[in-house]
């Protein structure tokens, strides 16, 4: 739905009728000489449930696609005989959300939240198709890239409807209702993809979510009408493409330097050398175009000079990088127990589980008790606490300690995303809405990406060392050990002398990487605690009114 947010002549509160009986309501900074005009009537919910109820069926098939790649990339890196291949196919996906999000709050502003819509599942289509017939990397990498242009829209254009149409102390619940979506998706992704691998390979577990998405662009585009107010001057120059392409540069420059450091070339290799101080000059210059050059930044430096926008957005940065490392390599860690895909996808249910609680819960509290600051400071001992556990796992831990620590730390980062996302909306005016929570996306995507890269770093690097340190002097060590990188099916495979020693650095280096991933749950924990409390109104107006 866009809105001319600079058209000082527009009344203080402007309705617009979108579908379904819903007015959406343009706010405006009041001026000392200009009375307030009366409250509008707020939608009912039932009018929200109807508009919001195909964008939510997007956001689960994007959750659903993320699970199954993380049950799957082992699968998939053992076809194409690379285990290495597993960060590109995550970080791919990711870096495509990166590049997009950031853009989708105004795209959708000038072209309308439909047009938007249509477009990401359009693209998420297109790349599950691109991966199930891939046959070579390249291509499986270009399917995820495509796939992730679509499939980061489909989660940002949901928020931004809800923003337009339901008022913040009810925001929390919406966004929790959203979140449980979401948390379900995951849940089944895991468990589906698992399945599909084990009866008829993983290919198919992209092709069946063809057909899906299919019927939820039709969904959308009978169902959904949300008009679009025409915008003076070209359409396209607002965009902030070049933004956008710097932002994009760099990651792929630091994504190239850290995943071929140690695993395709050394660390003193021209390449690393000079793709990650390159990756740092290309971050500074986005930092400048956003600053200094765009028009109308995909990232506005003048909101994040405020506190608790700044605060929100390295909060699910660093939560989002320890998030998505655990959640991709817990898989691989099942699977080196001797789990089968599906049996991995099944022990990922807690984390859903935890999400879906999570979510809800924070979005009540906040509806009832009108604040978020302590509720954060709880969610984030229960982070800490879940990631503790997990850093202590060996390849023979029991099981149900594993399943009680993957449900809070679920439970805890589906929190803090409704509580972020709150004092987002919160701290900024209506007219930055859209933008900045595409924005907090960005940071959300971009820190996924990197976490995995991390992660995957740690993992192959201690894994080639060790392994060449512990086991290079046997007999047949210059055939086995590559085989044994780059394919965890052929771990399985090995006589028993080899097969110990071999889990064993494996088990080692997942444990290095749990590590990590504590230590970036504990900046997590510090950074969110500078956000500050906002005042949650009870109406889209943000008038003061009975509670």
């Amino acid at each position: 739905m866009a809105q001319n947010y600079d058209e000082e002549r527009q009344p203080l509160l402007q309705a617009q009728k979108l579908g379904n009986g819903i007015t959406a309501y343009n706010q405006q900074e009041s001026t000392a000489d200009t009375l307030d005009p009366p409250l509008p009537d707020e939608p009912t919910t039932w009018e929200c449930l109807k508009v919001m109820l195909g964008f939510w069926v997007g956001t689960f098939l994007a959750a659903l696609d993320s699970t199954l790649v993380a049950t799957l990339t082992a699968a998939i890196s053992d076809s194409f005989d690379s285990l290495s291949l597993l960060s590109w196919v995550a970080t791919g996906y990711l870096i495509a959300n990166a590049a997009i999000q950031p853009l989708s709050g105004k795209l959708t502003d000038i072209y309308g939240r439909r047009a938007g819509f249509m477009f990401a599942i359009t693209f998420f289509t297109a790349g599950n198709v691109i991966c199930a017939l891939a046959q070579k990397e390249w291509v499986m990498i270009l399917g995820r890239l495509v796939a992730g242009a679509g499939g980061g829209c489909l989660n940002t254009i949901s928020t931004f409807v809800a923003s337009d149409i339901i008022p913040l102390r009810r925001r929390g619940v919406w966004q929790g209702i959203a979140n449980l979506n979401y948390g379900i998706g995951l849940s089944l992704g895991g468990v589906i993809g698992g399945w599909i691998n084990d009866l008829v390979g993983w290919r198919w577990a992209f092709a069946v979510q063809v057909p899906l998405s299919v019927l939820c662009a039709i969904q959308v585009w009978f169902t959904v009408k949300i008009p679009v107010k025409d915008t003076p001057g070209s359409k396209l120059k607002r965009v902030d493409f070049l933004g956008s392409f710097v932002l994009v540069t760099a990651l792929i420059l630091l994504l190239t330097g850290l995943n071929s450091g140690g695993n395709i070339v050394s660390w003193k290799h021209p390449l690393v050398l000079a793709s990650l101080p390159l990756s740092l000059v290309f971050l500074m210059a986005f930092v400048y175009v956003e600053a200094r050059i765009a028009t109308e930044p995909i990232i506005p430096m003048k909101q994040l000079s405020d506190r608790t926008v700044l605060a929100a957005c390295f909060t699910l940065w660093f939560a989002s990088m320890a998030f998505h490392g655990l959640f991709f390599y817990a898989p691989i860690y099942f699977q080196l127990r001797g789990d089968s895909t599906s049996a991995a996808g099944t022990k990922l249910v807690p984390f859903s589980v935890g999400i879906g609680l999570g979510s809800i819960t924070a979005g009540m509290f906040m509806r009832k008790w009108g604040t978020y600051y302590w509720l954060n400071v709880s969610i984030m001992v229960i982070l800490i606490g879940g990631y503790i556990g997990v850093s202590g796992l060996q390849l023979n831990s029991p099981i149900w300690p594993i399943m009680v620590c993957f449900f809070f730390i679920g439970f805890a980062y589906a929190s803090m995303l409704t509580i972020t996302l709150t004092a987002f909306v919160a701290a900024v005016d209506h007219q930055y809405q859209a933008v900045i929570t595409s924005a907090s996306y960005a940071f959300r995507s971009i820190g996924s990406t990197i976490g995995i890269t991390i992660a995957s770093t740690v993992f192959r690097n201690i894994l080639t060392v060790e392994l060449w340190s512990r086991l290079g002097h046997r007999k047949s060590a210059a055939e086995i050990i590559p085989k044994v990188r780059d394919r965890l099916d052929y771990v399985k495979s090995l006589r028993p002398s080899w097969r110990e020693p071999v889990l064993e650095i494996y088990g080692d280096a997942l444990s290095s990487v749990f590590l990590v991933l504590l230590g970036l749950a504990g900046v997590t924990a510090l950074v969110s605690l500078l956000m500050k409390e906002h005042t949650l109104h009870t109406n889209l107006a943000r008038r003061s009114s009975t509670v």
